[in-house]
């Protein structure tokens, strides 16, 4: 039996990033607004460790937030050390970090390998030259290539994170970002929409309407390809959209874009519906449509939105909805007037 994953979060906002994106508050992003010392970081460690099936999970401490190989290398070993006490105890599995791709080099993966360092994030956010530019990311497309190639050869897995919906990016630049990060094969892939924070340049930008964000609609359109398309190439997609905080749910920190905390319910609820509709046609008279029961809530959708729409796009046929463990997640069975068919959502692309 596959071991459950559980990541203990240690958050360090805007620690060795080199560069202020035009996007980017970490402090707001992440709820932390101060430095994390070595007592609070071990009471975050052991209050999850405490609740955790330690036989039946893998384990690994994340040291989340900021760019964490730019930081000064004493106090990457700092955390580093803290964290790799944990694997030798015997009490956690590995170490996973976030960082930019123009940051890694093979000194600094040594040093990750040794003090046990399993997986390597990279904050990648578009392979579009212009819209890194935009943003004011700081790194070029060939280096996210050579740290990604050099984070595999050094036998890291690999993470790599993108966004949609910044400034000079559309549909077409987004899904070609996902095609090539597809190309290089990462473990782990997550997925976040732009959200216009209060105090960062893009926040200014929105405000003297230089810069337009997404819709919800539009977002959760996107996505729902894009998430796709990592999953037809059985890539693991972690994250679709950003976790929610307080201040996030109170909206007292976000003046634009499409949060949503329930983001990634909305995506894989409309691939559903996209993947059924594909299938059906206006003469039919009868549906019964068979799903995996983790996939039911998918189907029905938020607020049964899903069933509304079917209501009003095919107001003449009659649908009924099966629960079985024997059709896969992301599978689904019909049966449209007498007539059986299987189909999984990835064969739309």
């Amino acid at each position: 039996m596959a071991k459950d994953h559980y990541i203990i979060p240690i958050f360090i906002p805007h620690k060795g990033c080199p560069f202020d994106c035009v996007f980017c508050n970490q402090k707001t992003i992440t709820g932390i607004k101060n430095d994390l010392d070595r007592t609070q970081i071990v009471e975050i460690i052991e209050t999850n460790l405490s609740s955790i099936d330690r036989e039946n999970t893998y384990i690994e401490i994340a040291f989340f937030g900021g760019s964490f190989t730019a930081i000064p290398l004493t106090q990457q070993i700092d955390y580093l050390e803290i964290a790799n006490k944990y694997i030798k105890d015997g009490r956690i599995d590995g170490i996973r970090i976030s960082t930019r791709p123009d940051y890694i080099d093979e000194k600094i993966l040594t040093i990750l390998k040794k003090y046990g360092v399993t997986t390597i994030e990279l904050g990648v956010q578009s392979l579009d030259k212009n819209v890194l530019i935009k943003s004011k990311r700081g790194h070029t497309i060939g280096d996210v290539i050579c740290a990604s190639n050099l984070i595999k050869y050094y036998k890291f897995r690999l993470g790599l994170q993108m966004m949609i919906g910044l400034p000079g990016d559309n549909y077409n630049l987004s899904y070609k970002t996902a095609q090539a990060i597809v190309r290089l094969k990462p473990d782990c892939v997550r997925i976040y929409p732009t959200l216009v924070f209060k105090n960062t340049e893009l926040c200014e930008m929105f405000m003297n309407k230089k810069y337009k964000a997404l819709n919800l609609e539009d977002a959760i359109e996107y996505t729902s390809d894009l998430l796709q398309l990592f999953y037809s190439h059985n890539i693991n997609v972690i994250r679709v959209g950003i976790q929610p905080t307080d201040e996030l749910l109170t909206g007292s920190d976000i003046v634009g874009g499409p949060f949503h905390p329930s983001f990634k319910y909305l995506v894989e609820s409309r691939m559903f519906r996209n993947a059924l509709e594909e299938n059906l046609n206006k003469v039919n008279n009868e549906v019964t449509i068979i799903v995996n029961g983790k996939d039911r809530a998918n189907l029905v959708g938020h607020k049964s939105e899903n069933v509304k729409y079917f209501s009003g796009a095919f107001p003449s046929t009659e649908f009924k909805i099966v629960e079985s463990d024997e059709v896969e997640r992301y599978n689904f069975k019909l049966i449209i007037d007498n007539e059986r068919n299987s189909y999984t959502i990835f064969d739309m692309r």
